[in-house]
C-alpha cells in the first residue's frame, strides 16, 4: 500500500521543492517507485529541478483538474535525471515520476479566477498511486493553508513541515501543527532549513521540538553550494558526499522508519 507524504511550509521560500526532490530521489535510488505531484499550482517550480521545461510539458496537473486528460497522462518519468547525475544505469532499481503544474500564465490565471474541484484532486492522488504502482507519493503543497493544502495534509500518512529559524516561520508553523492535529494526521516531522552554520544545531533542534512537541528529522544549513546550484538538478545527486546529502538521507530514513512503525502498529 502506497504511503502519502505531504511536504508543507506555512510561508514561501523555505526550500520545500528542493527538499522534496532530494527525498524522492533518495527513495528512488533505494529501489522505491516514487511519485511527486506539484500542487503548488499558483507558483509551480519543482519541474525545473528535474530538467523539465515548458516545451516538454505537453500536459500538466491543470489539464487533469479540468478534465482534459487522465492523471497518468500528466505524469513524466524523470528517472533519467537520477541516471544522468549518478551514472548508475546498471544499479538503479527504483523509478521516479513527476506530475508538474503548468507554468503558463493563462493556466495559472484560470486557476486563480475559477479554482478547481478538490475532490477530483484527491481522486487523482489515488489513481496515480494505482496506475503507477507507487510505493510513495510526495505532495508538494502550496504555502499557507487553503482547501488544497488541508486535503493534502488530511490524507497524508506523514506530514513533513519545513521551516526556517525565523519568527514568522515559527508562528506559521504553530498554526500548521495545530491544524494537522485537528485533522488527526498520523505523524508529523519537522525539518529546519537555511539555518546559519554558526548556530548550535543540537540546541536549535531541542528548542524547536520543545515549542511544537514534534520531532525534528533534520537541520539543514544555509549553504553556498545550494545557492550556486540554483535548482539546476538534485543537490544530493550532484554532491553525494556533502553533509547536507547525509542529513537528507537521515530525514528519508526517519520517514521510512515512521511508516514502518505505523504498519507494525496497524497489524497488531
Amino acid at each position: 500500500m502506497a504511503q502519502i507524504i505531504a511536504v508543507h511550509s506555512f510561508r514561501g521560500g523555505t526550500g520545500k521543492s528542493n527538499l522534496i526532490a532530494n527525498i524522492a530521489s533518495t527513495m528512488a535510488l533505494g529501489g522505491q517507485r516514487v511519485g511527486i505531484i506539484d500542487t503548488d499550482i499558483q507558483s509551480p517550480g519543482i519541474h525545473v529541478i528535474f530538467g523539465l521545461n515548458e516545451s516538454k510539458m505537453e500536459l500538466a496537473l491543470n489539464d487533469y483538474l479540468w478534465g482534459r486528460c487522465n492523471i497518468k497522462d500528466a505524469a513524466y518519468d524523470v528517472t533519467d535525471a537520477l541516471i544522468v547525475d549518478q551514472g548508475n544505469t546498471n544499479t538503479l532499481k527504483g523509478s521516479l515520476y513527476l506530475v508538474p503544474s503548468s507554468i503558463k500564465a493563462g493556466e495559472i490565471a484560470k486557476i486563480l479566477r475559477e479554482g478547481y474541484d478538490v475532490v477530483r484532486l484527491n481522486d487523482g492522488f489515488q489513481e496515480l498511486i494505482q496506475t503507477l504502482k507507487l510505493d510513495y507519493l510526495l505532495i508538494d503543497t502550496h504555502p499557507g493553508l487553503n482547501e488544497e493544502t488541508l486535503l493534502s495534509i488530511g490524507i497524508s500518512n506523514v506530514l513533513v513541515i519545513l521551516l526556517r529559524p525565523d519568527n514568522q516561520d515559527f508562528q506559521g508553523t504553530a498554526v500548521t501543527v495545530d491544524v494537522a492535529r485537528k485533522l488527526r494526521v498520523p505523524k508529523m516531522l519537522l525539518v529546519i532549513n537555511k539555518a546559519l552554520p554558526s548556530l548550535n544545531f543540537p540546541d536549535l533542534q531541542q528548542q524547536v521540538e520543545k515549542i511544537y512537541n514534534v520531532s525534528v528529522a533534520g537541520v539543514l544549513p544555509l549553504s553556498e553550494e545550494v545557492v550556486e546550484l540554483a535548482s539546476n538538478g538534485v543537490f544530493s545527486l550532484r554532491y553525494p558526499q556533502h553533509p547536507i546529502t547525509q542529513t537528507i538521507k537521515r530525514i528519508t530514513d526517519q520517514i521510512a522508519g515512521v511508516i514502518k512503525r505505523q504498519e507494525i502498529g496497524g497489524r497488531r
